[in-house]
């Protein structure tokens, strides 16, 4: 199964040349193999994802999705499964309903193999956690996933599932693409109901697709995508055909690269490659311009810095307060400063926050349809590395390493992490795809273009 991605599995299941119970078992065969060195999951429901195979064996297709095996991030409430979120509880997160965008996939006809480990309570960009296991990137052992969405990168990395969902709150989609060397998206802020999902900001959180391709993130996109009652922030704007889109002309896009920020301090390899990267979308026919950004620090510090450190502690007030020595050291000492942030300050960085995105999204996009940016400033680091020093050196440690991610929640916007190349030694460098708000198929339609071209996703981690 090394070799199929969901459109393809999904045409050979609806052309009956392999079956729903064929395609599980390989992969449950797989994850058996695999996973007790790759701790992608926290949660294998095999006897439930076979009765479903069996089931939809039966059945008319359900819809795109009709017999994949995908996995969701353990902070996804799935009915009949625990949600630690990444916690030592199992049950820590509990939902009278089930996570929409897990129903959405399952209506469509997608076989739930299990839950992904993650960074505890969502909050790293390392992958680490000492309750699970630390999540091991497939293509150098030993090195960061990425985070938090450690679980579905590595997962679908090593092909243990077809497709993941993860949680975007400040690059816990894009860091784990980028450095498992997958597709991942964070769409617009309110395209996809977070609804049945463990919540660390409501006001900056998005739920989205991570796959080997930018095709496969559309077709789950496509479904996951839409209004939602239970969810008051889930936009009512029309959701098109991500699809169909995906083919249309990239010739004559504006695509702008920062000038300022995004380049600085990069490791000199992903540099290059993301360079190389923006040479090739000129030659594909977009107009490539340098662009000098807005400042992004200012307004992360003043924004999501606040927001996202006082939401997180109400959110998860009664851990922080009654059983702290339950967390590890470094997300504790990002918790519990939250506890701290005045509603002056909240108030202030909120009004701030429209400010900057206003500006943002004329000053920019009034030039540009798209901007092209690294996703991560360095390839993987050795996990020993990342966790090494005080508590304090690991939290500074984590902000560089998201810093390249973090202003685009602040903002809101629609973005994709490609791959893009590899270090010398193997590791995985990617790049990130930036629209207006709700502009997804443009961001879509650009990114396959790019893959189509590049080829990066036809290799394979060295797994046994």
């Amino acid at each position: 199964m090394s070799d199929w991605t969901i459109g393809s599995l999904a045409e050979a299941i609806k052309t009956r040349n392999l079956s729903p119970i064929e395609v599980v078992r390989e992969y449950l065969d797989r994850i058996a193999r695999l996973d007790s060195t790759q701790r992608a999951f926290i949660t294998v429901d095999a006897p439930g994802a076979l009765a479903r195979a069996r089931a939809l064996e039966t059945e008319a297709p359900r819809g795109p999705l009709h017999g994949i095996p995908l996995a969701y991030k353990d902070l996804c409430v799935v009915r009949g499964l625990p949600t630690s979120c990444g916690t030592r509880t199992p049950d820590y997160f509990l939902s009278e309903r089930e996570c929409t965008a897990v129903t959405r996939l399952s209506r469509a006809g997608a076989v739930t193999l299990g839950k992904l480990n993650m960074s505890e309570l969502a909050m790293g960009p390392f992958g680490d956690n000492a309750h699970h296991g630390d999540a091991q990137n497939p293509w150098r052992p030993g090195h960061i996933t990425g985070g938090s969405s450690s679980g579905s990168g590595g997962a679908v990395a090593a092909r243990l599932c077809a497709g993941a969902l993860g949680s975007d709150t400040g690059g816990s989609i894009r860091l784990p693409a980028a450095a498992c060397g997958i597709v991942g998206f964070k769409p617009t802020y309110g395209r996809v109901s977070r609804a049945g999902a463990m919540p660390l900001s409501w006001s900056y959180d998005h739920l989205g697709p991570m796959a080997l391709t930018v095709r496969d993130c559309a077709i789950l996109l496509g479904v996951i995508a839409g209004h939602d009652p239970a969810d008051a922030t889930s936009s009512r704007r029309r959701v098109p055909d991500y699809i169909a889109a995906l083919d249309g002309p990239v010739r004559g896009l504006r695509v702008g690269v920062p000038e300022n920020y995004y380049f600085d301090g990069l490791h000199q390899e992903v540099d290059a490659a993301v360079r190389v990267a923006v040479a090739a979308l000129s030659e594909l026919g977009a107009h490539v311009e340098p662009l000098h950004l807005p400042d992004p620090e200012p307004m992360v510090a003043a924004c999501n810095n606040v927001m996202v450190r006082a939401e997180s502690a109400a959110i998860h007030s009664r851990i922080l307060k009654e059983r702290p020595g339950e967390l590890q050291p470094a997300v504790l000492a990002r918790l519990a400063p939250g506890l701290q942030v005045s509603a002056y300050d909240y108030i202030q960085a909120s009004r701030l926050r429209a400010r900057f995105t206003r500006e943002f999204i004329a000053g920019v996009f009034s030039r540009v349809d798209v901007l092209v940016a690294p996703t991560i400033p360095e390839p993987a680091p050795p996990l020993a590395e990342a966790k090494s020093g005080s508590t304090d050196d690991v939290v500074k440690r984590m902000g560089r390493f998201s810093r390249l991610t973090r202003p685009l929640n602040t903002l809101g916007l629609p973005a994709l992490s490609v791959p893009c190349g590899f270090s010398a030694d193997g590791r995985p460098i990617g790049i990130q795809l930036i629209g207006r708000p709700f502009d997804e198929s443009v961001v879509l339609r650009l990114g396959h273009a790019y893959e189509q071209a590049a080829g990066w996703n036809s290799r394979r981690p060295p797994l046994a």
